[in-house]
């Protein structure tokens, strides 16, 4: 009986023993999402007169996966992309982690989206708006971002270390990137962003904004910082119970970058897509998008969504000739497939015409023409 007695008790203590040192898992279980596009595109330029002869030119756009993650109240968000070497190869589109404080706060840290001017996007084409290629639509930092929204009323402050680095040290910033960002012999560094939106109406379909941004600009032969700013007011429509989107946006910058004595340069260089071009230090850009969505019940196509988005920018530098971009198209919906078919012109517009360094610079005085791009993306999203 005895030994019996001492068996159970040695028993009982091995396995107090044991769930002390190995407790019961925790019951929240991970979460992690897969996702991604495979895209394809088509184009045809008028001013590229061997691409007229073949009757445009179709091939790889890109391949990109998305990845979401959380366990343990921390969450990761992140998108890596893969376009062809001539655009700038494989890259890390954006990529944070977040802690939700509750349903109305987070925080997110890493590779995020700078909080400036409409969001996600200020525009409804696959080209975007002219903000885009000055480095204010859909821009992603380096940094710690709080969002603070509770339906009415959204604000967001972020402090950003670097732009996205991917050459550490005293070295030029790579152009292979997403978002278009100062490269060259100047590097974005300590930027400051802040943005605040006010909603209005009973469904707050109706949103007002402004956004403001201030940073350094740290310039390698100098070894001095510049500084930089930008501000923004815009408002957007955008209803659940209507077919129409519309958004507006005025914005301005300006840039001093500290060159050498005696360099009296009044562009900066920026680089996104492998290549770098030039643009003016100081300019206005004012946007407006205008869209309507037809929705279409077949096997086949579930919608269309019709577009047209115009980008005006008055560069501060005498000289200079302005730019302007306009986009004219529709985006299919068929099932997992979106496909936008875009008509976009340009004057002055790197993408959109035949002049690339300085488009967005000096242009082409008193030799500018408009430019037309066909273009249809075709993307298989999952």
């Amino acid at each position: 009986m005895m030994q019996k007695t001492l068996l159970l008790l040695m028993a009982c203590l091995v396995s107090t023993f044991c769930y002390a040192q190995y407790p019961e898992e925790d019951p929240a279980e991970p979460i992690l999402k897969l996702g991604g596009a495979v895209r394809f595109n088509y184009n045809l330029s008028t001013w590229k007169k061997d691409q007229l002869e073949r009757g445009g030119d179709f091939g790889y756009d890109v391949f990109r996966l998305n990845v979401e993650s959380e366990y343990k109240g921390i969450k990761l968000n992140a998108e890596f992309r893969h376009y062809s070497q001539a655009f700038g190869g494989a890259f890390l589109k954006q990529g944070w982690f977040q802690y939700d404080f509750s349903e109305k706060s987070q925080i997110q840290v890493g590779l995020n989206q700078v909080p400036f001017g409409i969001q996600q996007y200020n525009s409804n084409n696959w080209f975007f708006n002219i903000t885009y290629y000055v480095g204010f639509e859909d821009d992603h930092d380096m940094g710690v971002k709080y969002i603070h929204d509770n339906g009415r009323w959204q604000w967001q402050a972020a402090y950003y270390k670097s732009a996205e680095e991917f050459v550490f040290g005293a070295a030029e910033p790579s152009p292979n990137r997403y978002s278009y960002d100062i490269t060259g012999r100047n590097k974005e560094n300590n930027q400051l962003d802040f943005k605040l939106v006010r909603r209005l109406g009973d469904s707050l379909a109706h949103e007002l904004g402004t956004s403001l941004q201030a940073g350094l600009l740290y310039n390698l032969d100098t070894e001095r910082n510049g500084t930089r700013y930008a501000a923004a007011l815009h408002y957007e429509y955008k209803p659940t119970y209507s077919p129409w989107n519309v958004k507006l946006q005025a914005m301005l910058y300006g840039i001093n970058p500290q060159y050498a004595a005696g360099a009296d340069l009044n562009f900066v260089e920026m680089g996104a897509y492998g290549v770098n071009y030039n643009v003016a230090t100081k300019g206005e850009m004012y946007t407006a998008s205008l869209a309507y969505h037809l929705p279409i019940e077949t096997r086949l196509l579930q919608g269309i969504t019709f577009y047209n988005n115009y980008g005006y920018y008055h560069k501060r530098v005498s000289g200079f000739e302005n730019t302007h971009m306009n986009v004219l198209g529709a985006l299919f919906t068929a099932g997992p497939m979106y496909i936008y078919t875009d008509a976009a012109f340009g004057y002055n517009q790197p993408w959109l015409g035949p002049e690339w360094t300085n488009a967005l610079a000096s242009g082409t005085p008193g030799d500018t023409d408009w430019h037309m791009r066909f273009n249809i993306n075709m993307g298989y999203y999952f």
